[in-house]
């Protein structure tokens, strides 16, 4: 049974519309303020929130809760990374996971429980979509992730489970939320969204959030390979997902990041790595390999080291920014969506 049932998650709330709910119980303005900047220091429970008058604190008690979620299965790894199998209050569950580099901690999070769009290396996709998270839930992994770890966290990637533009509104919210200076004020350059290429979201991301890092899901050097992992393709040609790409780095000056899963057999061919440094060299392009983290059930291997060692050194020649990601994790449930699925 949700114990929060009938109550509404105080972490969706800005900092304005905070105000509001704080005018409609007779309390002065600046009283959203401390509430928000509570919120973000990850506190429980509206007890934790000294300064703020205990009968404020019981009504808000009575009318909202703090969706933080519960940490139901957590694995580490021997490099530090975190895995969490977090369960929200009506028993929803995603993942997140802690990451620790050179130049501090991040954070990778989850915009939706499960996905609908269907890349067949994926394990966030198997059993489709559950539904989307919201902002506040979003805020939350990040919150209760340095609960958990007790370390801060500096750099957040929406790259887990889910497609963020398929989750938009949402994921403005939480944006707007962790970037806000009178709560966790991370700046916006520190954040990554990771597409499928949903090409109308992107040029509205450009938009609506010119300094916060793009980085596309491409996998394939061509629309026919493409299609063959990924069913978005089939809705957003490659020609036009690469033309909104540049046309993305004119209005925003950033770079773009391709995704680039090597995958053996599949992608990981000499002939693919010269097609994609045709299409990727001499703009503002930056190409990430990433050794494929197997999945149960899935049919597709990782690529071997010499391969991918090949591949970088194709792109490089041909004059492209590239860099392979780092494995991290390797020794726990990596990849999106398997800790979920093996609970």
């Amino acid at each position: 049974m949700n114990k929060e049932a009938g109550k509404k998650n105080i972490l969706d709330y800005l900092p304005e519309e905070l105000e509001a709910v704080i005018a409609e119980l007779g309390e002065k303005k600046f009283r959203a303020a401390q509430i928000f900047g509570w919120l973000a220091k990850g506190v429980t429970g509206f007890d934790d929130m000294k300064n703020v008058p205990a009968p404020l604190r019981a009504e808000l008690a009575e009318k909202y809760y703090i969706g933080l979620p519960e940490a139901v299965r957590r694995q580490s790894s021997v490099d530090g990374t975190v895995k969490c199998l977090f369960e929200f209050a009506d028993g929803t569950q995603i993942e997140s996971v802690f990451m620790k580099y050179e130049y501090g901690n991040s954070i990778c999070i989850s915009s939706q429980s499960g996905c609908r769009m269907g890349c067949t290396f994926c394990a966030s996709t198997m059993d489709g979509l559950d539904r989307s998270l919201t902002g506040g839930e979003m805020l939350a992994q990040v919150l209760a992730m340095r609960n958990l770890t007790g370390e801060d966290i500096g750099h957040i990637v929406v790259m887990g489970m889910g497609e963020p533009f398929d989750n938009y509104e949402e994921l403005s919210r939480f944006i707007n939320l962790i970037h806000d200076k009178k709560g966790y004020g991370l700046g916006l350059r520190n954040i990554t969204v990771s597409t499928c290429g949903l090409i109308p979201k992107i040029r509205l991301f450009a938009e609506d959030f010119p300094q916060v890092n793009l980085a596309v899901s491409l996998h394939a050097p061509n629309q026919k390979l493409r299609e063959q992992t990924m069913p978005v393709a089939k809705k957003y040609d490659y020609d036009a997902l690469l033309k909104t790409c540049r046309e993305y780095t004119v209005l925003t000056g950033r770079r773009v990041t391709f995704e680039y899963a090597v995958i053996d057999g599949v992608n990981d061919s000499p002939e693919c790595a010269k097609e994609l440094a045709s299409r990727m060299k001499g703009w503002l392009s930056h190409v990430n390999l990433i050794p494929l983290n197997e999945v149960r059930g899935r049919k597709y291997k990782t690529a071997n080291e010499k391969s991918v060692a090949a591949f970088k050194k194709i792109l490089e020649s041909n004059g492209v920014a590239v860099t392979v990601r780092r494995t991290l994790g390797s020794d726990i449930d990596a990849a999106c969506g398997q800790l979920r699925r093996n609970r």
